[in-house]
């Protein structure tokens, strides 16, 4: 994949990085990996993971009227961990995924609970990103880069996420009735094996674009070299109906690490995004991501762009692994 390719599909916006340390209006370390959505007003809410000084990370929103600039940033955190209550979220709580549930008229937040015994998955619940109701634990550790499906197929929830296992990092989809309770553990898109850029792990990046082809996934590679872990990103394609049927999956990285503030910070060569913005054309993608774990950047794609790329260069994944997957839906 060479520089003009991915600027093609993506414009990084010429005012990046939209946010950093500097512009958080008490003490912190660094921003990055917000959760984003449009919100009914048109205004667009980031709520970002903020380390502090410590070490350790919470949850903070910033609103813009254009999703650019002028951001209004909560003058305390906006969701702190809760270790007295939620014991899971000793070490904090990190990397949010925002879904608009219409069927709930709530926002359901997914993020990572760094937990004594590693990260897990847990949820909140909000209608204004004020109040918030918490699930706790619903995917014990190790298990990361997990977002909620926005409606139900065949009556229950889909959650996407990452578990860890001696077999590897690859990307899994669970059912739920009720939100609580997870089960069908499906394996739908594996780490591929030896040089490729995805090699070493791979997880969602933001929540799934459903189109008229299917649901759209924009997730992270890592590749493991000799200065560090690499993160970039790809493209595949799910069916509507059967989510866990990969239709086309791309072979090459789409979007990277290659301007400064992208290669150099607390993590470098990281790019590395959990949410998006649909603008009014529904086209028009905007993609919110963290620049190597120290602030946050804004680049523009076209959904229909993103489609036609995979039409011209996916195909369906063989597997790499051979892992089989335990409760397999029933045709």
């Amino acid at each position: 994949m060479t520089n003009n390719q991915t600027k093609e599909l993506f414009q990084r916006h010429p005012k990046n990085p939209i946010l950093a340390a500097r512009d958080w209006p008490y003490p912190v370390n660094s921003v990055f990996n917000p959760g984003a959505m449009l919100l009914p007003d048109g205004v667009t809410l980031l709520l970002c993971r903020v380390e502090d000084r410590s070490g350790h990370s919470h949850l903070c929103a910033a609103r813009s009227k254009n999703g650019i600039d002028c951001w209004q940033i909560d003058p305390q955190p906006t969701l702190m961990p809760d270790p007295e209550n939620y014991p899971e979220e000793t070490w904090g709580i990190e990397d949010p995924r925002i879904t608009h549930v219409p069927e709930l008229n709530k926002y359901v937040i997914a993020y990572t609970s760094y937990s004594t015994d590693g990260p897990g998955i847990s949820l909140a619940l909000t209608e204004n990103f004020q109040q918030f109701e918490r699930y706790g634990f619903i995917m014990l550790p190790p298990d990361k880069d997990a977002a909620l499906l926005p409606r139900r197929i065949d009556g229950h929830w889909l959650m996407i996420h990452r578990p860890m296992s001696a077999h590897g990092n690859h990307i899994w989809l669970s059912y739920s009735p009720d939100l609580y309770h997870w089960g069908r553990h499906q394996l739908i898109l594996e780490a591929r094996r030896g040089a490729w850029w995805d090699a070493d792990r791979i997880g969602l990046s933001p929540p799934l674009i459903e189109t008229s082809k299917g649901w759209l996934m924009i997730y992270h590679g890592v590749r493991l070299t000799a200065s560090g872990s690499l993160y970039r990103s790809g493209l595949a394609l799910f069916d509507r109906e059967q989510p866990e049927r990969c239709l086309l999956r791309g072979d090459s990285w789409v979007f990277g690490p290659e301007t400064s503030y992208e290669r150099g910070g607390d993590v470098p060569n990281v790019t590395f995004s959990c949410g998006y913005t649909i603008l009014p054309d529904g086209d028009t993608l905007n993609l919110y991501y963290g620049c190597a774990d120290s602030s946050i950047a804004l680049a523009k794609a076209s959904i229909q762009s993103l489609l036609d790329w995979l039409d011209r260069n996916g195909r369906p994944p063989k597997k790499e692994y051979g892992i089989k997957s335990g409760n397999q839906r029933q045709p």
